[in-house]
Order: structure tokens, then C-alpha cells, then sequence
């Protein structure tokens, strides 16, 4: 008796991206695992329907199935839930809209979720970065983006390259925060939770996405403010997990960690590489300090420069 096709749904939320129809293209030229179905659920979190045409456009060279869902606006989480409210799959991959895959970046997550049995698959992002970029911002490949591993193990993930085993315990039923929505982070709360609730997180470092790196984001500050927003995120994980003095002790913690970092930073003021890692680290700690006591969280999704 044949085995049932191993379903999966590639879901892509767009906001006023161009980008996207590049991301369908590398979509085209998956090479597909025998036995896997595929689909592709493009969400548009725009006010109208703009990235409609581009995904009718793209149809006729994809072999999958697409949908297209409507979902507005302005509110990443909105999109999320929508991809998954849609799916009809074994496994959900997240990939974003202005991001290239593999051709073998599918297969790779799917061994890796049956070698290790696990729930979720993170891949890696590989930065491209213009000619233009600074020397110091390629030479530290401050964009690309991995997991990382607190006492070997994976806490929390991304939904720039992942795979989800939607039957997992830990999944099922499980939706993004729409009060992170606007704010960003909403992805590391997800897998966070999905940690705590048990499940499994592995990373395959093989299955690549490629992601350019804009001018509008080749920059110090960009780079700052997402630390910054990186680190309010991490403190409002916290601080569900502290009260009273232990908040004060985290938020502490956090503080010196900050002040250790901007010293660091000083200490290598002509090195810039090492110099701005420390910053940019010691402004992930001063934001957690910010989350740990409810600061207000910076809002850049949504708009159009955070969509370029």
C-alpha cells in the first residue's frame, strides 16, 4: 500500500515587498523530497490587497499550490496566525519576504526533523551585503542569524527559516502574541513557549536562505534599535517568570552585564568589529532591563521604512 504524501506548507508573510516575487522564484526551484507535497501560503499584511498581482504573476511558474490570504494590517503576528489558521500540512516552514532559498534548504530541515525527532527546525540566514556596506559591518557579519544555545540546548527561535511539526504537543493550537505584532519579538516568545511547553528545537546548519541587506539597514542605529528591541523582548519573557525582588535581581543582572559591555566596548574603542559587538550587546541588556519593568516596546513593523 503507498504511503501518504508528507504534506508541507511554505508560509511567506509580505508587507510591501518587491522582494517577494524573488522569494517565489527560489521557491520554483526547490528540488522537492520524493514523497513530499507542497504548498505555499503567501499572507498580505497590507491595508489593501497589494502583493496579490505579484503573487498571480508567480503562479504559473510554481509546480505547488498557491493560496493567497488577505490579512490585514500592519501587524506580523496577524499574518503568522493566518498562515497557520490556513494550513493543511504534517509541516509549516516560515520563510520571510525578502529572503532566497536553497534548493535543497527544504529537504535539509526535514532530515534534520527526522534525525532528531524534533518539533522544530531552525536553519541559518546568511547576510548579503552591498558593496557599499561598512568594512566593519561585513567583517563581523552582524546580520546573519543562528540560533543560540544556552547549556546546549536551543530556548527560543526565528520565523525567518524554521520548520514546524504541527502535530507536536507543543504546537498544537499554539498562535503568535498580537501584542508583540508591531513591535517584533513575537517569534522569540512562540518558541520560547514552545520550549517551555517541551518541545524539541534543532537547528540545521545547512539549510540556507540568503537575505540582502538593504542600505536603509546598513546601518549602526538599525542595528542598535533591533538589539534594543531584541532585549525588551528577552525582559518581558523574564519578567513572566519574576516578581518582586527576583525582577529587581534579574533587571540587576542585566544592568551590570550592560555596564561590563559599554566598558568592553571603551576598552576597544579603535578595534570596531569588537567595539561595536560590545555595544550592540550591551544595548540587547539595557533593553531587557527596559522589558523587565514594562517599558514601552519600539513599534517598527508596519511601517514603510522597516518594509524596504
Amino acid at each position: 500500500m503507498t504511503a501518504p504524501p508528507l504534506r508541507v506548507d511554505i508560509a511567506v508573510c509580505t508587507f510591501r515587498r518587491e522582494a517577494l516575487a524573488e522569494t517565489l522564484a527560489s521557491l520554483a526551484r526547490l528540488i522537492v523530497p520524493p514523497g513530499v507535497r507542497l504548498r505555499v501560503v503567501v499572507a498580505d499584511n497590507d491595508a489593501e490587497p497589494s502583493a496579490r498581482a505579484g503573487v498571480e504573476a508567480a503562479r504559473p511558474f510554481l509546480s505547488m499550490e498557491v493560496i493567497y490570504v488577505h490579512c490585514p494590517a500592519g501587524n506580523i503576528s496577524i499574518a503568522r496566525n493566518a498562515c497557520l489558521d490556513e494550513a493543511d500540512a504534517d509541516f509549516v516552514a516560515f520563510v520571510d519576504d525578502d529572503e532566497t532559498v536553497e534548493p535543497q534548504w527544504l529537504d535539509r530541515l526535514l532530515a534534520e526533523a527526522q534525525a532528531q525527532d524534533a518539533d522544530v527546525v531552525l536553519g541559518p540566514v546568511r547576510a548579503l551585503y552591498r558593496p557599499d556596506a561598512p568594512a566593519w559591518m561585513r567583517q563581523g557579519d552582524f546580520h546573519a542569524t543562528r540560533p543560540v544555545w544556552v547549556n546546549g540546548e536551543i530556548r527560543t527561535g526565528y520565523t525567518c527559516n524554521v520548520l514546524m511539526r504541527l502535530a507536536a504537543p507543543a504546537l498544537a493550537g499554539r498562535r503568535f502574541d498580537l501584542a508583540l505584532g508591531r513591535s517584533g519579538g513575537e517569534d522569540t516568545a512562540f518558541f520560547d513557549q514552545v520550549h517551555r511547553a517541551g518541545g524539541r528545537i534543532a537547528f540545521a546548519e545547512d539549510a540556507w536562505v540568503n537575505e540582502p541587506v538593504p542600505s536603509s539597514r546598513a546601518s549602526f542605529s538599525w542595528l542598535a534599535q533591533r538589539r534594543l528591541r531584541m532585549g525588551q523582548t528577552h525582559g518581558r519573557l523574564l519578567a513572566e517568570r519574576h516578581e518582586g525582588a527576583a525582577r529587581a535581581g534579574a533587571a540587576a543582572l542585566a544592568a551590570a552585564k550592560c555596564a561590563a559591555c559599554l566598558a568592553g566596548a571603551g576598552a576597544l574603542a579603535f578595534l570596531p568589529v569588537r567595539r561595536n559587538r560590545f555595544l550592540l550587546r550591551g544595548l540587547l541588556h539595557a533593553g531587557a532591563v527596559g522589558g523587565l519593568f514594562g517599558a514601552r516596546a519600539i513599534e517598527p513593523y508596519g511601517k514603510l521604512e522597516a518594509a524596504r
